[in-house]
């Protein structure tokens, strides 16, 4: 696969290997026994950007428990939940515990609100602060409008593994309050430690604090969590 001409440069195939590794807590030498390579081979897919063969693109794929397409980024676009369903697959609640565990500290989420023209739904990037969803969004905007109202909002979190047809969602459902002035916002943003993908102009710091968290995992037998 050549950066030229292509869609997908290989700088991507190494942090789409890196990335989900580092998901599934695996070391390189842990990867590279599972791919029959070795862990200075896999440091070298992970930084120095080669192009390696279909051959050992499938049994790295298989090592990281995912599709060779998802490494590749052919995927990136497409909408999740295309692969067919496992088989025998089972539902499990999530206690709380687990779920803040899986929120991770920080990432995209969606929080649903009850706007103007009815029930939207926002993705943001959030960060877990004591419990809490922390999030900034623009002012004017439909969150900030709920967070001012004490309207309660949803907000969810989840994660699919294509490879093997399972997953989990998390949702928080609470009322969300505001900073109470621009100083205030400024130094909640810094202590949270983020900034939206979605560039500047949103500074007004939104915090979720919940009423109810639950969780829910779709499981399929034989295969890795």
């Amino acid at each position: 696969m050549s950066g030229t001409g292509s869609p997908y440069a290989t700088s991507d195939l190494g942090r789409r290997v890196a990335a989900r590794r580092a998901r599934l807590g695996l070391s390189r030498e842990e990867v590279a026994e599972r791919a029959g390579s070795t862990p200075g081979y896999i440091a070298y897919v992970e930084e120095k950007m080669p192009a390696p063969g279909a051959e050992f693109l499938v049994r790295l794929a298989n090592a990281l428990r995912t599709t060779v397409q998802d490494l590749v980024g052919y995927t990136a676009d497409l909408p999740k939940g295309g692969a067919a369903a496992g088989r025998d697959p089972r539902t499990e609640e999530i206690d709380e515990a687990e779920c803040w565990a899986l929120l991770d500290g920080h990432g995209v989420g969606r929080v649903a609100v009850e706007g103007r023209d009815g029930p939207a739904v926002f993705p943001v990037n959030y960060r877990v602060v004591d419990r809490e969803i922390v999030f900034v969004t623009a002012a004017g905007s439909a969150l900030a409008h709920a967070s001012a109202s004490g309207t309660e909002i949803a907000f969810e979190q989840d994660r699919l593994d294509e490879a093997f047809s399972q997953g989990w969602s998390v949702l928080v459902v609470g009322t969300p309050r505001t900073a109470p002035d621009g100083g205030e916002a400024v130094r909640q943003v810094e202590a949270a430690r983020f900034e939206p993908w979605a560039g500047e102009g949103r500074e007004n710091v939104v915090t979720l604090s919940p009423r109810r968290v639950t969780g829910r995992r779709v499981v399929v037998p034989g295969c890795g969590g």
